[in-house]
């Protein structure tokens, strides 16, 4: 098609577009959305996934290159696609799709070409194969995992080092070193994260990520945890008298248990078992923090704290010896003080 007719084709697609009311340009533009997602859908085999609610969409500057940029809800750092394909490649012709599909995996246009074939490793071709849809008030984006820009501007470099490209892609490997260098001090992943203001609420959504997956949602009905050789030999290394039959130990023995092996969990959890079950005015705890924890990941945690540190009292002769052990293991731990001893519940 000659320029007078592209220019007379896309004069009369815009006079239909005027012509046409706002809800029927919604619904040819929501069934165009749904040929693109469709398409789409055969490459990726991924759903949308929205962006992360309390960041926002930014724009990451190094030098004189700009990446549209976002966290998305699953804390996944992106680059979006078409910015990457700007600075990092340009538009794949007819001969480059056809050598890319006889490759066996199809590598996306900004790292096409026969002079970069032999730099690709395999691992990226299958990550760059899988391009994550991203779901965005624009509607719906591809987006690369921001880890991979680093091992894309590798490959430009080694091809550059090896002499391999042409004089026209030589600007490319340039953007590639620039972004690269711009990578050296702060990870790209840390630099998404500030010009996205995900660094401000970074540490309440790992702790809310980590409370997810180790508090239950409902309570758990008791069943044992802390085997029969914890006390016995918790209370040998004491120098207290230990009666199996007996529910009643020291009241200590529940700070002493909070120390060694609640404390090792991941930190937030304590301060949220606590929260979830309280001490009642009686001055005990109504449940055994245990029944708050998730069976498939808080829980078996826990049962594996209790068996190091029941290995680790076996092997000691007094508590003094077990605490260097367990400082050695688990990392330089406040000395234990213990205070006049009271009978009660273990927490």
């Amino acid at each position: 098609m000659d320029n007078k007719k592209e220019n007379k084709a896309s004069k009369g697609g815009r006079a239909r577009a005027k012509a046409l009311n706002p809800q029927k340009r919604k619904e040819i533009a929501q069934k165009g959305a749904l040929v693109r997602w469709e398409n789409t859908k055969e490459i990726t085999n991924t759903k949308p996934v929205a962006i992360h609610p309390y960041t926002k969409v930014s724009t990451l500057k190094i030098g004189d290159i700009e990446l549209p940029c976002a966290v998305l809800e699953n804390r996944v750092p992106v680059v979006f696609y078409a910015s990457v394909t700007k600075t990092l490649g340009r538009g794949m012709g007819g001969k480059g799709r056809k050598l890319a599909s006889k490759s066996g995996i199809r590598v996306p246009d900004f790292l096409y070409g026969t002079a970069l074939e032999p730099f690709v490793p395999p691992s990226l071709r299958v990550a760059l194969n899988n391009p994550i849809l991203v779901r965005s008030i624009g509607g719906i984006r591809k987006a690369l995992n921001a880890t991979l820009i680093p091992e894309i501007c590798e490959v430009w470099l080694d091809a550059y080092n090896a002499d391999a490209l042409q004089p026209s892609q030589k600007h490319i490997a340039k953007n590639a070193d620039i972004l690269l260098r711009g990578f050296a001090r702060v990870g790209i992943t840390a630099l998404i994260y500030e010009a996205t203001d995900y660094e401000k609420i970074k540490d309440r959504d790992e702790l809310e990520r980590i409370l997810e997956v180790y508090i239950a949602k409902e309570l758990l009905p008791w069943t044992k945890r802390f085997p029969d050789d914890y006390y016995e030999q918790l209370f040998r290394l004491r120098g207290w008298q230990y009666k199996p039959i007996s529910v009643k130990r020291p009241k200590y023995v529940g700070k002493l248990t909070n120390e060694l092996v609640y404390e090792k969990l991941p930190p937030g959890v304590l301060e949220e078992l606590r929260s979830k079950n309280p001490v009642t005015p009686r001055g005990y705890r109504k449940y055994r923090h245990f029944q708050f924890l998730t069976e498939d990941i808080g829980n078996p945690h826990l049962e594996k704290q209790v068996a190091s540190v029941v290995t680790l009292m076996k092997a000691s002769h007094n508590w003094a010896t077990f605490e260097r052990l367990f400082n050695r293991v688990f990392g330089l731990q406040k000395e234990m003080i213990f205070p006049e001893l009271e009978e009660g519940k273990e927490s």
